[in-house]
Parts: structure tokens; C-alpha cells; sequence
């Protein structure tokens, strides 16, 4: 997602500049407006990897705002009063900055403003979803329902995100330890010999001298490639920041062979789940709905659930235009339009969310059991193959002093 630069108004007449992410700046101002800010001026930034997150905090991570969440529950389910809540977990924060905004938040709750109104007023910290969440509670009284709503999403979510973590570490960590071992063999151990075998003036077979070939001119380039990559890697990060750029990426992962059917998944488990909590918090649909497309965390989807939605405010059913995506499965699909005809949709999209996460860790399972083997052995070949090319002349010389 792009950052963008923000100078915003809030209910109380303060005018303020934060720093927010989205897919672009159209749905960015939608949102802070459907957040009762009034929007001055949005201004993308290129180079805000480089800001120092631990000196202006912008969002919570995913622990601490679990841990507040459940702390907040606990709390107010014993019987404190919002604010006294809120003293409570002020008291034990150790983040200077994120005490000094709970504070402010605190404040504000004491001085009448509503819990989402305050929390409202630090969306890079606060998403759309927990704030939406809350109003809705307000409304009717049920703020710990919402918050324990909330708690089992995020649970949810974080633990989905970490089963794809733990499939994907071992095989990125053989292929970046194959890239090293590579790397090393080529820059310092093929040179050495390749010394070695021009002093003694033997007849190097073909495949050692392409070897070594290679290597003193991957050893010459090294100082061109290094930068070279550097440059590459920014320049591809700078064009992901567009919005140009970031669908163009987004549409072709979808179609990646083998992953792109997962990745698709991953987006529509957690669409799905993201739904059925906003609906169950009692959020209207048609924001439900534009509210959860914006965790399907792909640009190219959220385009076009963006069509979908439209077409649902235009008075379309839900399970039809769903169809019309293209993106669900038959098996969703009859499960979606079971619970609108029930009405007990938002208890389908949770099973259709549980259906897309099973898929999900199925599909790395099967990906998992299908990489690993290939990989090692393409590590053993390549890396076997070069120690054999280099030890071939060794062997030869060793036959000539006999």
C-alpha cells in the first residue's frame, strides 16, 4: 500500500497532518470523511520506509493491541468505567508516545466525547474496523460484546498469518542459505583454485573453465552489481508505490502459477471473516462490505470488489454479485446465499472464511511437500556440481604423478 500525507480536520476544530496507508488516495479520503474528518489536502510519499517508526509510532503491533483489547474487556467487564479503564493500562504502557495519545484519548472520553470519537481522532493508529466497531457498539449498549468480537478477529487473523509464516520459513530459508553457499563458492573458493590450476599449467575440462569463467567475471562486475541491485530494488519498490504500479503487481501475483490460487484465498478467507465481524458488530452492509474490502490487501481485488459493492448499493444481492466476480467458489457461494436467505449471513461468512483458511493451509501443505524436496535436491546439483567441476582437474593431476 502507498503512504500518503495527510492535513485533516477534526470534530473539534483542530487541524492536524498524520501520515496514513491505503490503496490510494480516493478510498483514503473516503474513510477518514466516513470518520467524520474533513479532508484539506493528500500528498504521497515516496520515501516513507525510511521514516523512524519508534520515535513517531503509527500504528500498534499486532501483540499490543491484542494485549490492550483484552485488557480493555477484562477491565470493563469487572465493572470500571471506561476512563478508569483506560488509567489502568496508561498506568503499566511503557511507550512514551502511545501513552501520551492514550492519554489524549482518555481526556477526550471525560470531556463527553464518544470512545469512538476519541479513539477516531488517531486512525494511523486505530483501523477503520475497531473504530466502525465501536460506534456500532455505542448504539446499543454492547461495548464488551464488540470488543470480544473484535479480540477472537484479530486472534483469528494473526493466527492464519502465522500458519503461512511457519510454511514458508524453512523453504526461503534453504533457498536464501543455497544463495549464500552459491554466492561464496563463486567470490572466494573458485578463484583460489582456479590460481591453483594456472600455475600448474593443466588442461582444465570445459565445465571447470566455464566455472571459472563465470566467477572471475561475476568477482570483476561485483562492484557494478551490488549498487546495480540496489538501484533495481528501489526503483521497483518507488514503482509498487503507484497506484499504477501496485495493481499492475497485484493483478499478475493473482495469476502466479501454483501460489497465485493461494494467495487469492488467503485474501477472500479474511474478506470474508472481516464481514461477518462488522456485520455481527451491527455495521450496515454496503459499509461492511467497503470496509472489509480494504483487508483483502491486494490492489487489483479491492478494484474490483469496489464494482461489487456499487452494484450492491444499487440494490443487488450479494450472493449474484459475488457470482459475477468470478473469484468465489461454487461451494462459497451456495454457503453465502444459504445464510442471506436464513439471515444468518454474517454465521456463513464466518464458515466461508474457516473454508477459504482450511484451503489455504491445505495449498501450503501441498506446496510445502512439493518445494522442499525439489529444492534440496536442486541445491545438491548445482552445489555438487560445482565442487565435482572444481575437483575434476585435482583428480587429473593426480594421475599424472602417477
Amino acid at each position: 500500500m502507498a503512504t500518503f500525507l495527510c492535513k485533516i480536520g477534526t470534530s473539534d476544530g483542530r487541524v492536524l497532518e498524520k501520515e496514513f496507508e491505503s490503496a490510494n488516495s480516493t478510498t483514503l479520503k473516503k474513510n477518514l470523511e466516513d470518520q467524520g474528518f474533513y479532508v484539506f489536502q493528500i500528498k504521497k510519499r515516496f520515501f516513507s520506509s525510511f521514516s523512524l517508526p519508534g520515535i513517531f509510532p503509527r500504528r500498534f503491533s499486532e501483540r499490543q493491541f491484542l494485549s490492550f483489547n483484552q485488557a480493555m474487556l477484562v477491565l470493563i467487564r469487572s465493572g470500571l468505567p471506561v476512563v478508569q479503564a483506560l488509567d489502568a493500562i496508561i498506568e503499566r504502557m511503557d511507550v512514551k508516545q502511545l501513552k501520551v495519545i492514550f492519554q489524549d484519548v482518555r481526556n477526550d472520553i471525560k470531556g463527553g466525547t464518544a470512545i469512538s470519537g476519541a479513539f477516531g481522532k488517531f486512525p494511523e493508529l486505530f483501523p477503520p474496523l475497531y473504530i466502525a466497531s465501536l460506534k456500532a457498539g455505542e448504539k446499543t449498549g454492547e461495548i464488551p460484546l464488540v470488543l470480544e468480537r473484535h479480540i477472537v478477529y484479530q486472534k483469528k487473523v494473526a493466527e492464519v498469518r502465522q500458519a503461512i509464516r511457519k510454511a514458508s520459513f524453512y523453504p526461503l530459508f534453504l533457498f536464501s542459505t543455497a544463495l549464500l553457499v552459491f554466492f561464496f563458492l563463486l567470490v572466494f573458493v573458485i578463484p583460489r583454485f582456479s590460481q591453483v590450476y594456472a600455475d600448474s599449467q593443466v588442461a582444465l575440462p570445459w565445465i571447470t573453465r566455464v566455472l571459472v569463467t563465470f566467477s572471475e567475471g561475476l568477482s570483476y562486475a561485483l562492484p557494478l552489481v551490488v549498487p546495480g541491485l540496489v538501484v533495481i530494488f528501489l526503483v521497483f519498490r518507488m514503482f509498487l508505490k503507484t497506484e499504477r504500479g501496485r495493481l499492475l503487481f497485484d493483478q499478475k501475483r493473482l495469476a502466479f502459477p501454483l501460489v497465485g490460487a493461494l494467495f487469492l484465498e488467503y485474501s477472500l478467507g479474511r474478506f470474508c471473516r472481516t464481514l461477518a465481524t462488522t456485520i455481527n458488530s451491527g455495521i450496515p452492509i454496503v459499509q461492511a462490505l467497503e470496509m472489509s474490502s480494504g483487508t483483502l490487501g491486494n490492489m487489483y481485488l479491492e478494484t474490483e470488489f469496489q464494482q461489487a459493492i456499487r452494484q450492491v448499493k444499487e440494490g443487488g444481492a450479494i450472493p449474484q454479485v459475488f457470482e459475477k466476480l468470478g473469484m468465489f467458489s461454487s461451494i462459497a457461494l451456495s454457503m453465502i446465499a444459504a445464510g442471506e436467505k436464513t439471515g444468518s449471513l454474517s454465521e456463513m461468512l464466518l464458515n466461508v472464511s474457516e473454508y477459504y483458511e482450511m484451503e489455504t493451509s491445505r495449498r501450503l501443505d501441498r506446496l510445502s511437500s512439493l518445494f522442499e524436496p525439489l529444492l534440496i535436491l536442486f541445491v545438491g546439483v548445482i552445489i555438487g556440481g560445482i565442487i565435482i567441476a572444481m575437483y575434476i582437474p585435482i583428480f587429473q593431476m593426480a594421475g599424472m604423478v602417477r
